[in-house]
């Protein structure tokens, strides 16, 4: 196993860096694109909106920092070109390399949407000394607009973005490692119960997060949150089977709540809306209504329905899936992380293949 230094005098396992001569593959769909009838250009478009929204979701799910991570870096590349910022980070001291494996830190949170890895479970941490990278936040155009707000994020997540504690060196629950999909006092007895709460009352947990509070009195309380838009615990128009409330289960009180992640939500249901007004078909357009209840309300069973249309969407030029999918990363593996993906039939490929 190779080491690594990262400043003066800290030594690093490699596993929890990422080399500078890591690939990067760009996606390029533009002739595909180019060939899309304009109605199918804007659903795509509208789709893909909806999944970068959603997308933003995994930052939340993953740790308490990435997203004052994903913040911090998104405002250091949007107030200047990549060679001025360079240029100051050559004035603070980095050497290219360094600056280098900054740029691969940062491609690596896009691509992991947070700072541990989406295989593998384990946290990579930026491949620099930890004052570098402060001097340069400190000398960025993005700290002189803004000084209060960049100080802020990097209080919120400069150092957990460099800690390597033993808890924090891979995904996993209580002091086995760190997650978002519960609060940091939960442990496997808490994930075990809940799940039997659960069950019990015939609840998915695909699109929830679980916090627990204890009272001065010993009292504890778990929140179960939904994902959805709205934030009101009362039935939704149309709504059936809503279950938010507060219960009483095994000497402990569950409240189940909603509203978790509401404004992405909002942001994805508003996109799926504008991408319903050019669906190919009529099936396409309810499994789009069923998603953006499911998404409204935190309901899974409407997300189920979506996807039975989903199904019957046989052959489309534009191909999509979008929700709470894959339980990978959820310490306890219930809780899914979200997803979503567009693509599309390149016309011209096809006609040769046909």
């Amino acid at each position: 196993r190779r080491f690594d230094f990262v400043g003066r005098d800290k030594m690093v396992d490699s596993q929890y860096l990422l080399p500078n001569d890591i690939g990067i593959s760009l996606l390029d769909c533009k002739d595909a694109f180019q060939l899309l009838s304009k109605e199918e250009k804007l659903y795509a478009h509208y789709i893909s909106r909806a999944s970068w929204y959603g997308g933003l979701v995994v930052l939340l799910q993953t740790s308490p920092e990435s997203p004052a991570i994903y913040v911090l870096l998104q405002k250091l590349f949007r107030a200047q070109p990549l060679p001025q910022l360079q240029e100051r980070a050559t004035a603070v001291g980095m050497t290219c390399e360094e600056y280098q494996a900054f740029l691969v830190y940062a491609a690596g949170v896009y691509s992991n949407m947070g700072n541990y890895k989406s295989f593998g479970d384990t946290k990579f941490v930026p491949n620099l000394p930890q004052e570098k990278l402060k001097g340069l936040v400190w000398q960025s155009k993005a700290f002189e607009k803004n000084p209060d707000e960049m100080e802020r994020l990097w209080q919120v997540c400069g150092d957990l973005m460099f800690s390597l504690e033993d808890r924090q060196k891979q995904l996993g629950l209580g002091d086995k490692g760190i997650t978002a999909y519960f609060s940091g006092n939960c442990d496997l007895k808490d994930a075990e119960l809940a799940q039997k709460f659960l069950d019990f009352k015939g609840i998915s947990a695909y699109n929830t997060r679980l916090f627990k509070t204890v009272s001065d009195e010993g009292k504890t309380v778990y929140e179960v949150r939904l994902a959805s838009v709205i934030k009101d615990d009362s039935p939704f128009k149309g709504e059936s089977g809503n279950q938010c409330g507060v219960y009483e289960f095994e000497g402990v009180t569950f409240k189940v709540t909603r509203g978790d992640y509401s404004p992405l939500m909002k942001k994805v249901v508003e996109n799926l809306e504008k991408a319903k007004d050019h669906a190919s078909t009529p099936n396409v357009e309810k499994m789009l209504l069923h998603y953006n209840r499911s998404f409204t309300t935190g309901s899974i069973d409407a997300h189920k329905e979506g996807s039975t249309h989903w199904i019957r969407d046989e052959g489309p030029i534009v191909e999509s899936y979008i929700g709470f999918i894959e339980s990978y990363r959820d310490p306890y593996g219930s809780r899914g992380e979200f997803e979503g993906f567009v693509a599309v039939v390149n016309k011209d490929m096809s006609a040769k293949f046909t």
